[in-house]
């Protein structure tokens, strides 16, 4: 079902399928807050967030017009603006970084060298992104590992699609700056992103 037709249905009082949309973005939304979170120590945050983000989406429903945003586009615009007062609200306070905090399903087990090389490059991304400043942090999150298209995200950072684009070629610009003393050469940071969604997943 798609989620026009879901939010149909519960604006008409099946509230019980708002559970469905929860499962379709749960893990989205929740690795979004946590990147949006991590930089600032509080990564441990994220599922807080993330639950309040749907639980406020939930309580205004009945006010969201697909006309103006699509739902995934209008939810990640609630998860940003909740994890930015969070990030207020901790601002004065020194929060330690919890080293090797990932949100991800893989399983512990051995894993094999290149597989190791792969996670040890996976790490140094995640940490090269939560050096970004916020909005180009967001940016390239929701267009590396979301898929979004620009204009979604200049509807979600309230901004234009160039300055999205603009934020976008810092942010890449940033990314390779920083990776590439630990390598020999250029470093594709697209092959690291692939990494890192397949990683998601």
């Amino acid at each position: 079902m798609e989620d026009s037709q879901l939010i149909r249905e519960i604006k008409a009082g099946n509230v019980e399928l708002y559970s469905v949309l929860m499962r379709r973005y749960q893990r989205k939304i929740l690795a979004f807050t946590y990147y949006m979170l991590k930089s600032a120590g509080l990564g441990h945050l994220a599922e807080d967030v993330s639950s309040e983000t749907f639980y406020k989406a939930f309580k205004s429903l009945q006010s969201f017009r697909e006309v103006e945003a699509s739902f995934s586009t209008w939810l990640y615009t609630i998860a940003r603006n909740t994890a930015l007062s969070e990030l207020r609200k901790h601002r004065a306070t020194n929060v330690p970084l919890e080293d090797g905090e990932l949100i991800s399903d893989s399983s512990t087990e051995a894993a094999p060298e290149q597989a190791l090389l792969r996670n040890e490059q996976v790490g140094m991304v995640r940490s090269a992104i939560e050096n970004l400043p916020e909005k180009q942090r967001a940016a390239l999150i929701l267009r590396e590992y979301d898929q979004m298209d620009y204009q979604e995200i200049a509807r979600i950072l309230g901004q234009s699609i160039s300055s999205v684009k603009s934020l976008l070629f810092r942010a890449r610009l940033s990314i390779k700056n920083q990776l590439e003393p630990y390598y020999y050469g250029p470093v594709y940071e697209e092959e690291l992103y692939k990494g890192m969604r397949s990683n998601e997943g």
